[in-house]
């Protein structure tokens, strides 16, 4: 502990055991170049040291895979689709590979509505539909930014219709969340209700042959697990649109489970990949099966991790101030640089032509002596007189 028993101040005498000497305020000269340069290096800093930190903030994403030993979790599905079709003549279920009752996976909500979507919802599912296809071709060079910033408008849901149209609802919006097991299954939506067995169910499909069918269908969201930002689901803002009675599409869907560690939290969700297939029903053509929509999902064995990285604190403050005393070393060369050229191309001129200036009006003087002198004929000795 440092005692000081003396007369000065405490704070005087701090400064004398200061580690840094200082340049007397009589040895610095101040000059307009100076301070430019100083103006300068002040703002290109404060620049540096924002990007700086950006770049540390900004993480750098790496990618993991691993086997999937979470055999036991739950799969949950969030579907949003429009059938061409009166909720009365179309139902959906789902089966899994375990044979379990359909009803401990959920409900979806049956809402009648018109397949033909007003201006105002027609323009945000052309909005949907192109950015999700946009985002489908140019992955590979926009994953970076969709990882970070996330793509929140594709999974904006459309906007309630206003007015209604003056017949009857011709189609039927099924909408909720299932949560299932996380095995392969499939969920299909089919003409006729639905009645559920011991091992499975039955639609009852033979009731509406002489009904007139229609599996145009759009799709607002399909997708697994919980939105996450970065993740693409293919087939939201898909819309297929058939004049055929007796058409079956077909989707078959892989599911990768993908966990995201964000900084605060980490995220369960699910990416897919699928492959579609459409194809008209004619028995007399040999092209078996039953009219309908049908997703075909299968669990893949290994899951994708997800996690930002960044560099260690030590080393961003290290390369920070190296940067800033890389410009404050670089702004004084050029200024001692400009004040040399300054000084031999500006101020060597300036005294030259003042010492000129000095020795002009004696040389006048001598000249007019000699011209009166000349003119009066008289000794020049005598005019300088």
């Amino acid at each position: 502990m440092l005692r000081y028993r003396g007369k000065k101040n405490i704070l005087e005498k701090v400064k004398e055991y200061d580690a840094f000497p200082k340049v007397p305020d009589e040895y610095v000269a101040s000059t307009p170049v100076g301070g430019t340069f100083s103006v300068i290096t002040f703002f290109i800093i404060l620049w540096l040291i924002y990007s700086e930190v950006t770049y540390y903030l900004d993480s750098n994403l790496v990618f993991k895979f691993m086997p999937d030993i979470d055999m036991d979790e739950k799969l949950r599905i969030n579907i949003d689709i429009t059938v061409a079709m009166p909720c009365s003549n179309i139902g959906s279920d789902i089966l899994d590979s375990t044979s379990q009752s359909v009803f401990g996976f959920g409900e979806l909500q049956e809402e009648d509505t018109w397949f033909e979507l007003t201006e105002e919802q027609q323009d945000a599912f052309d909005a949907i539909k192109y950015i999700n296809s946009y985002l489908r071709e140019e992955y590979h060079s926009v994953w970076q930014l969709l990882w970070k910033k996330g793509h929140g408008s594709v999974r904006s849901t459309i906007p309630e219709r206003k007015t209604k149209m003056n017949k009857r609802p011709d189609a039927c919006r099924l909408h909720g969340v299932l949560t299932l097991n996380k095995v392969a299954g499939n969920f299909h939506i089919t003409a006729g209700k639905s009645l559920h067995l011991p091992r499975g169910h039955i639609h009852l499909n033979m009731l509406f042959d002489d009904t007139p069918q229609n599996f145009s269908h759009r799709i607002h969201r399909l997708s697994f697990g919980s939105p996450t930002n970065g993740i693409i689901y293919p087939l939201e803002g898909d819309e297929k649109i058939t004049n055929d009675e007796n058409m079956l599409y077909q989707y078959f869907v892989d599911v990768v489970p993908t966990d995201v560690d964000n900084t605060f939290e980490t995220v369960k969700a699910y990416q897919y990949s699928v492959k579609e297939l459409e194809r008209p029903i004619s028995h007399v053509k040999g092209s078996h099966g039953v009219p309908g929509i049908f997703f075909k999902y299968d669990m893949a064995a290994l899951k994708v991790k997800v996690y930002q990285e960044r560099e260690n604190m030590l080393q961003f403050t290290l390369r920070l101030f190296s940067v800033i005393g890389g410009i404050y070393v670089i702004i004084g060369f050029i200024n001692a640089i400009v004040l040399t050229l300054q000084s031999y191309f500006v101020t060597k001129p300036i005294k030259d032509k003042k010492q000129l200036e000095v020795k002009t009006p004696q040389n006048n003087y001598t000249t007019n002596a000699l011209f009166v002198a000349t003119e009066l004929s008289v000794p020049v000795e005598l005019v300088k007189q």
